[in-house]
């Protein structure tokens, strides 16, 4: 399973979603579930982007179901970044001088 970074910021018709309904990101939650992939982490985030959330997925094209999902709704815009763990990238960048 890969790993993805959600950043989300919440629209105005978001908010109004959450003030009435808080626990609708839980929700939210069991429609990624639903696609395929698995929330591992969530945080309320104050600054730039009011949610972090990581998860996995099989493949990108799972992430890219989940991420137009929950985008194409108008209540949050969501960034979707790649996670490689840490040992995995150092691995690869110390492979570019043994190639050829």
């Amino acid at each position: 399973m890969a790993s993805y970074v959600l950043l989300t910021r919440i629209t105005a018709a978001g908010v109004k979603t959450l003030q009435s309904k808080p626990g609708r990101i839980k929700e939210v939650n069991r429609e990624i579930e639903a696609h395929g992939a698995r929330v591992v982490a969530q945080y309320a985030t104050l600054g730039r982007y009011d949610f972090i959330t990581i998860v996995e997925a099989k493949d990108p094209e799972t992430m890219a179901r989940v991420s137009v999902s929950l985008g194409a709704r108008g209540t949050v815009e969501l960034e979707t970044l790649t996670a490689i763990p840490i040992d995995t990238f150092i691995r690869a960048i110390s492979r570019k001088g043994k190639a050829s």
